[in-house]
């Protein structure tokens, strides 16, 4: 076998080694760095009206539902643009849905 066959060769195992341990370290770090999202902020999200105008005080409609979920925000009201039955809907799932820690958010209509 010619010498250049033989460094293509081991150039060719020693960069799938490579690739293979790198892949296996970043499957592990996916794993462990995983972000853990709470799906009660993208369920109220999509109870809001979705205007995004910021007259809340937040971001967006996506901003509230996280200051509502988290309790940085405890009155739904602060979204002016939702409608009363809309509310009450926010209230009522928030109510009976706990989070991941097993916490029920406490909000007011």
């Amino acid at each position: 076998m010619p010498v250049v066959l033989q460094e293509i060769l081991k150039t060719i195992a020693v960069m799938g080694a490579l690739a293979v341990a790198l892949g296996l370290m970043l499957a592990v770090a996916a794993k462990y760095l995983e972000v853990k999202i709470d799906p009660r902020i993208e369920a109220v999200n999509k109870m809001l009206p979705g205007a995004n105008c910021g007259a809340c005080g937040c971001a967006g409609c996506a901003d509230l539902a996280k200051a509502l979920v988290t309790g940085k925000i405890d009155k739904i009201s602060a979204c002016r643009v939702s409608k009363p039955d809309a509310r009450a809907k926010i209230k009522e799932y928030l109510d009976q849905t706990p989070g991941p820690d097993g916490n029920i958010a406490k909000v007011t209509i």
